[in-house]
């Protein structure tokens, strides 16, 4: 099968039936073998028996219903685990993303040899203040925190070869990092194809201001997991080494002054009554809190299960 194409999606069912009509007219001009994968991440609309209808014109359409909202990087995982395509492609269901596209992304990857390629809406329809400008800090900070010189991470459009998305675990709301998971786990031929950005025609956006400080907030986790995932003792204990150190070298060197004064027959003040004890006391303290988080995170990463992190109420020609 050449393509897999997956939509999560969230109370659209207006876009739904243009949508697919749109990629089959698309998949149909270029004689792809495909398969669209719908993720319907909890409607409270009808979107699920649009679904269910456009399964039944069309064999191509397989559905996943989850049976609340668990985010948009749970509805990708669940597409991920069923994709069977050599190319998958990730894309919104509001039409803002034109599946026009396809063929060129589909394109870089089998031709290219990408095994990644985002899409960058360099031509935006949304209100400057409220998203084109915290979007652009946005996409500065992960372009600098993480290495990965992309221009829309944020971007849903994307095209993956199949075995990236295989060995990516897709999390919380990291679907937006995507491309760095990849990097991370070894795919480093990352591109990057300007796209094409559709004013919203049906509905509003599912996404408000939340979502760039949030955005920030994962970003620190992923340059987190990045260098101390897998030896979070690395850190942790490291620091606790060096915080425990200075706590019980500076302990030392009171009591050494304290014995030092006696022994001279100058005029000591208690141990209790030197600001500094505390100081050096409390350092102890932390360096050993933070020496127990290391040791205790490495357990954690020995002994962890892979939770199921959603639910599948139904699921359609899977």
């Amino acid at each position: 099968m050449n393509l897999s194409i997956i939509i999560p999606l969230l109370n659209e069912q207006e876009s739904l039936p243009e949508l697919h009509s749109w990629i089959a007219r698309i998949m149909r001009e270029n004689n792809f073998s495909y398969e669209v994968i719908f993720i319907d991440d909890g409607s409270t609309d009808d979107s699920w028996k649009t679904v269910e209808q456009l399964s039944v014109q069309d064999p191509n359409v397989k559905g996943i219903r989850f049976l609340r909202n668990y985010g948009k990087s749970q509805a990708l995982h669940a597409g991920f685990a069923k994709a069977l395509g050599d190319v998958i492609i990730t894309m919104d269901a509001d039409l803002q993303d034109s599946p026009d596209e396809i063929p060129g992304l589909y394109n870089m990857i089998t031709k290219d040899n990408y095994d990644l390629v985002s899409g960058w809406k360099k031509k935006r329809y949304d209100s400057v203040v409220a998203k084109n400008l915290p979007s652009k800090l946005f996409n500065w900070a992960a372009r600098k925190t993480s290495g990965v010189q992309l221009n829309d991470f944020n971007c849903g459009l994307k095209a993956y070869k199949n075995i990236v998305v295989k060995n990516v675990e897709v999390s919380g709301e990291m679907h937006r990092y995507i491309p760095v998971l990849a990097k991370n786990a070894g795919f480093g031929n990352i591109g990057e194809k300007v796209v094409i950005h559709q004013a919203r025609k049906y509905g509003s956006s599912k996404f408000g201001m939340s979502r760039f400080i949030n955005g920030f907030l994962d970003l620190i986790t992923i340059w987190f997991l990045s260098k101390f995932g897998k030896r979070p003792m690395h850190l942790f204990g490291a620091l606790g080494v060096v915080m425990f150190l200075i706590g019980f070298l500076s302990a030392g060197y009171i009591g050494i002054m304290k014995l030092y004064k006696i022994y001279s027959h100058e005029t000591a003040i208690l141990v209790t009554n030197n600001p500094w004890f505390y100081i050096a006391l409390t350092t102890m303290i932390i360096g050993t809190q933070l020496f127990l988080a290391g040791f205790l995170g490495e357990i954690i990463l020995r002994t962890k299960n892979n939770e199921e992190r959603y639910k599948i109420a139904k699921e359609i020609n899977l």
